[in-house]
């Protein structure tokens, strides 16, 4: 193999390690997973997101009470991301989506990006530096959950804050009885 491809593909495989580590972040916050959440982290990383500045479980144990107090489910939804990787530093930037439904049904939505320093130490790629710029926020109206009447629906199981989501499930199967909505 050629040491251009090979530089392409080592960058390709930082590009997927980072991507994994942002993704850590979001479904730890949306799981109430603290252990996952602060896996995307060094232990010596700094947070500033929103009125918070610190330690990134400094951050977790402000923000967890405060999606526990204010929400049902909460989905940080990763989108946009570019990454300027040089030796064992990375720079990146990633565009989000944060949509919650409040305890009261309405919704919350807010958009931005995730700003972040990340290291590469000891071969593993993690977030040092994580700033949150927030360029936009509203309320849409609330609807019903499409499908939320379907007699069996939770049978596969239900979304919740913890490991007892269908996505910790392995193996996962399915639990509902074949249907066809057409006939």
């Amino acid at each position: 193999m050629d040491e251009a491809r090979l530089k392409r593909l080592e960058y390709a495989a930082d590009r997927i390690e980072i991507s994994d580590c942002l993704t850590r972040f979001s479904r730890g916050m949306d799981r109430f997973d603290r252990e996952l959440y602060l896996s995307a982290f060094w232990g010596d990383a700094e947070m500033a997101a929103g009125p918070y500045v610190g330690d990134v479980a400094g951050c977790w144990d402000w923000a967890v009470p405060m999606h526990e107090a204010g929400q049902i489910v909460t989905h940080h939804s990763l989108l946009n991301q570019t990454v300027d990787i040089d030796g064992d530093t990375a720079h990146s930037e990633c565009y989000y989506i944060f949509v919650g439904r409040n305890r009261d049904e309405t919704l919350w939505m807010a958009g931005g990006r995730y700003i972040d320093r990340l290291e590469r130490r000891n071969g593993e790629w993690k977030i040092a530096l994580r700033t949150n710029i927030i360029e936009w926020g509203c309320l849409p109206p609330p609807m019903p959950i499409p499908f939320a009447d379907v007699p069996g629906i939770e049978k596969n199981g239900v979304s919740s804050r913890n490991t007892d989501d269908p996505s910790y499930r392995r193996p996962l199967v399915n639990l509902r009885e074949p249907f066809n909505p057409a006939g």
